[in-house]
């Protein structure tokens, strides 16, 4: 939704302040200048990138237009059903959580969390640690660093598509430039016709480089860094995560270890020790 009023905060702007200084807004439409300044930034995206790659990058479009899932109640939920993981492990010992890890969907816990089983995502991070501390002889240091390496692969995969669209914003200006300088030619070659001819020509030529450096900044860098902003929400979430189970692993009781978790969280969202408290009493 962000995204939206965004742009048409920006059309508003950028039309409106054009109208108002008496501008006709019919110039503006060059279909041939938004052909080769969007067909050739698809065709330069298309070629370097792999099928993968471009279908992620689509997806980061969808994930633009979305907002955000990660907020308090999320962030409460998920420590909420950390707690209680590590609550039965240290009364009935870890076996007793083992059938919770094993089908996570069927476990009374998880299905305490809704928000956090409907992440497979996050299940499977969760459980995949709890099954390393249940079944393993890693030692906490060991699964730690192996935390951080599995958490910078999701960050690298889910920042692709943010890269990918901040490529595209970056080249839309030089193919602006491209549609210009080709509309400048036209006009060279009709160097013989009238002065309004020529005038309309050159305001073409010159639409060319206008739309390429508003599209570039107005429309396609702002959905990059809505994607980038979602993705450290989600590196920052792992790392919640990561936070409470490896306290956990350390000793320290269920509250402290979740409290690891909260510590980590972005100010913004973070539940507040009291908040937490009293979500852990109702459940």
């Amino acid at each position: 939704m962000n995204v939206i009023i965004g742009w048409v905060l920006l059309f508003g702007a950028v039309l409106g302040g054009f109208a108002v200084a008496g501008g006709h807004l019919i110039v503006l439409v060059q279909p041939v200048e938004y052909l080769i300044i969007l067909g050739a930034a698809i065709a330069a995206f298309v070629a370097g990138n792999s099928g993968k790659t471009m279908k992620a990058t689509l997806g980061g479009f969808k994930t633009a237009f979305k907002g955000s899932k990660y907020n308090k109640a999320l962030y409460m939920e998920t420590l909420a059903l950390l707690f209680h993981i590590f609550t039965r492990a240290r009364k009935e010992g870890l076996m007793a959580i083992e059938e919770d890890i094993e089908d996570p969907h069927a476990s009374a816990l998880f299905k305490e969390a809704p928000k956090v089983l409907a992440d497979h995502h996050a299940v499977d991070f969760i459980t995949d640690y709890l099954r390393l501390m249940v079944s393993s002889t890693l030692d906490v240091h060991q699964i730690d660093n192996l935390m951080d390496i599995d958490i910078e692969t999701h960050h690298q995969e889910a920042s692709l598509p943010a890269t990918n669209i901040g490529k595209i914003a970056d080249g839309l200006p030089a193919f602006g430039i491209v549609a210009a300088v080709l509309g400048v030619v036209h006009t060279m070659e009709s160097v013989a016709e009238p002065p309004a001819v020529l005038g309309g020509l050159i305001a073409a030529a010159l639409v060319g480089t206008f739309l390429g450096i508003l599209v570039s900044y107005g429309l396609v860098a702002p959905v990059s860094a809505n994607i980038e902003h979602k993705v450290n929400d989600s590196t920052k979430y792992y790392q919640s995560i990561k936070a409470a189970m490896i306290a956990f692993m350390n000793g320290y009781p269920p509250q402290v270890a979740a409290e690891f978790g909260r510590k980590v969280l972005f100010s913004a969202d973070r539940p507040s020790f009291q908040e937490l408290e009293e979500f852990l009493k109702k459940k």
